[in-house]
């Protein structure tokens, strides 16, 4: 698929907060690396692992129950875990790779464990926690948090060490932050997250062609964010793209005249309008 078609589809996924498939859209997202990849293909795998674990599933089991086995399945007899050996690896947030390997990060994780949960009627919310993406199950004897790397659940006081450097930085008190960051995420939110990862790791190495395509979906995904149009004007101009650069970016100072970083965008601006007088002479 071009570029445009595989931007396109992705518009018409993320389109809708009502009707965005997290799964599939999540997916999407390794059309990147992975032009050619067979989405529904990729869909299947995972219905045919519901499949399988629903076999094993007793007609009369309650939600622990349904966790339990699906958590006995998907953590010790497929083996998915975090890839600890190469943790900033693009792949960690391909799904298709997650599948084919049984490694990746929490948030693609949770994303194949949120689709399986919910074919097998398992109340399951992803949560945006710092540093560490959670799964919260809603149990009729209460919420509890589960760690969508190993299964295990996550006590109160595990939760507030994870917390704790996070908080530090900005003079919280734990108790309240964590109350707050333990709300459910939304689909859009999860697939921000996803793309954040990957505009993180992309910034980190340079690569400078994936970071636009993730800086495009990003605008896709969150139009009223002008920071992120911002950001794609950086990555334009990272590879000569010198118009659609000057464009983004005095976007950016109509809409955030007063922006801390202003004096910055004006200084890329500046030079950037310089580049396009030397190459129009």
């Amino acid at each position: 698929m071009t570029t445009t078609r595989i931007l396109d589809y992705f518009s018409s996924l993320v389109a809708e907060d009502e009707t965005l498939p997290l799964t599939e859209s999540a997916l999407s997202l390794a059309q990147d690396a992975y032009p050619d990849l067979d989405l529904q293909g990729v869909l299947a795998e995972v219905d045919e692992l519901v499949l399988r674990v629903r076999r094993r599933m007793p007609e009369d089991a309650d939600i622990k129950q349904k966790v339990g086995v699906l958590n006995r399945y998907f953590f010790r007899e497929l083996g998915f875990t975090s890839n600890l050996n190469d943790y900033y690896d693009p792949d960690n947030s391909h799904l298709n790779v997650v599948l084919k390997r049984r490694r990746g990060i929490p948030i693609s994780l949770a994303v194949i464990y949120l689709e399986m949960a919910e074919q097998l009627g398992i109340p399951v919310r992803g949560v945006s926690f710092p540093g560490h993406f959670l799964l919260r199950v809603s149990a009729p004897d209460g919420d509890v948090m589960l760690d969508p790397t190993t299964g295990h659940y996550l006590s109160e006081s595990q939760m507030v060490e994870m917390l704790e450097p996070y908080v530090q930085r900005v003079g919280e008190s734990l108790g309240s932050a964590l109350r707050v960051l333990l709300q459910p995420a939304t689909r859009r939110e999860i697939v921000a997250r996803m793309l954040r990862n990957l505009k993180s790791v992309y910034l980190q190495t340079e690569r400078w062609q994936r970071l636009l395509a993730v800086q495009q979906r990003l605008v896709i995904l969150l139009p009223e964010n002008i920071e992120e149009v911002r950001d794609r004007g950086f990555a334009y101009a990272r590879l000569d793209y010198l118009r659609p650069a000057l464009e983004d970016l005095q976007r950016y100072l109509e809409d955030r005249p007063e922006a801390e970083d202003a004096t910055v965008v004006e200084t890329e601006l500046h030079e950037l309008r310089q580049r396009t007088q030397h190459d129009g002479d």
